[in-house]
């Protein structure tokens, strides 16, 4: 077997990484971390949210302990590339910096791979690994501590004392001995508290965790159903992510510069993010302009909703067109309830139009199918968007409403009733059949 000198293959070992592309490299054992029982109590507490994949027991088990996950693992290799961009500090609306270039985890498992590849031939030997970022149960920032890289700051966020937090990482575990780097050992955010003061949300925990559930980033990104109707006005913004605590972090305002790398650099759509694309935004088109691109986790659904909130909170006109047609139209009931939650914030002729004509058409909806469940054949009828079969019943509309007793026809044809004049809305239902005058339905 071929022999090699571990501290000469270690330093060669970390220039080839920043020649691959990474900024920082450390090596670390597979030992069992020692703050693992800060994690444990955050998942009991539920700060996790609706991440139910962490709190497996396999998953909990292989997070405590990097050799449940490869027994053979004698040496982790921790890699991390800064993602800041001259485009991250767009105005609004905002996407968080990370999600502005490529995928991460399709840059990375390409980088890492090479490396894994130049090790084999460095050494001579058919080296097992495991490639992860962000991907597998591994506590990374953690790691990234032990490999001497820097320390993890009261945001949950990973500082390294040049570069600041705006940094994303990496591991390949080996069955390989490399000496391992000095861990870092101070916390150098001192008494700051600089992001827990700027949280909009107020997510950050006492203890250095979060409550994700409170978490924009969690809220825009990993929940799939609808935002608490309390958080919403605080998510601001931010379309994807948030960086708020980043932005407001010494350690970033005095030394983090932005990257060079051109798999982080902004995609053109997002220079800066247009919310009238959002809102309309569909799947074909989804599958072009986000191929290879982290916004994709949210998939369409959840940035239609993000956009609504968005659009809610900056309480423009100008949104409330795109916002009508997602309640009206959309296929996605989460969408719709936040474009009808963003209509409300708005307000405006245009926006209370839009939201009675929706919860006249919602009532429809529910004595139609409660006919249908009777028996009867029926339709409800969209006044302002009838379809192609109900063409000819459109024509006859208001003399039907005028038949039924509803009210008057005015010389403009318009039904003007005793109690509220001719302010009113109307729908009809069509059924195969009769009903029985004054049925209640």
């Amino acid at each position: 077997m071929r022999t090699f000198d571990g501290e000469a293959l270690k330093a060669r070992l970390k220039e080839q990484a920043l020649s691959e592309g990474f900024d920082l490299a450390g090596v670390t054992t597979p030992d069992p971390l020692p703050h693992f029982d800060i994690y444990q109590s955050w998942l009991q507490a539920g700060h996790h949210g609706e991440m139910d994949y962490l709190a497996s027991e396999r998953a909990i088990a292989r997070r405590g302990d990097p050799r449940r996950i490869m027994p053979q693992c004698r040496s982790i290799v921790v890699l991390a590339s800064s993602y800041l961009t001259a485009g991250a500090t767009q105005s609004g609306p905002h996407v968080a910096a990370y999600a502005l270039g490529d995928d991460y985890h399709d840059v990375f498992l390409e980088r890492i791979t090479r490396l894994a590849t130049w090790i084999e031939a460095e050494t001579g030997l058919a080296i097992k690994h495991r490639i992860y970022s962000d991907t597998g149960p591994l506590l990374e920032r953690e790691l990234a501590q032990r490999a001497g890289l820097g320390w993890i700051g009261k945001n949950t966020c990973f500082i390294h004392p040049r570069m600041g937090s705006y940094i994303l990482l990496a591991e390949m575990m080996l069955d390989l001995d490399l000496p391992p780097d000095e861990p870092f050992q101070h916390d150098r955010c001192g008494t700051c508290r600089r992001c827990i003061d700027a949280c909009p949300t107020g997510c950050i925990l006492p203890n250095g965790t979060l409550d994700a559930r409170r978490c924009i980033s969690y809220l825009t990104i990993e929940l799939k159903g609808a935002i608490p109707r309390e958080l919403r006005a605080s998510v601001g913004d931010w379309v994807f992510g948030c960086d708020i605590c980043q932005q407001v972090c010494p350690w970033n305002v005095h030394f983090s510069s932005p990257t060079e790398d051109a798999a982080f650099q902004p995609r053109p759509f997002l220079e800066p993010p247009d919310l009238q694309a959002f809102l309309a935004l569909q799947p074909k088109k989804m599958a072009t302009l986000l191929r290879r691109s982290p916004l994709k986790r949210a998939k369409r659904h959840g940035l239609v909703r993000n956009a609504a909130v968005v659009a809610g909170n900056k309480v423009e006109k100008r949104y409330v067109p795109a916002l009508v047609r997602i309640m009206r139209d959309d296929e996605n009931a989460i969408a719709r309830g936040h474009a009808a939650w963003a209509l409300g914030r708005i307000g405006g002729q245009d926006a209370e139009q839009a939201m009675l004509t929706n919860e006249l058409m919602k009532m429809a909806y529910k004595v139609a199918w409660k006919l249908h469940r009777e028996g009867y054949k029926a339709f409800y009828f969209h006044p302002f968007k009838p379809e192609p079969r109900f063409k000819t019943a459109a024509f006859y509309f208001m003399p039907a409403m005028y038949l039924a007793g509803i009210g008057q026809m005015g010389l403009n044809c318009s039904i003007i009733t005793p109690e509220y004049g001719p302010r009113i809305w109307v729908t009809a239902i069509i059924t195969d059949r009769g009903l029985p005058a004054g049925q209640p339905v």
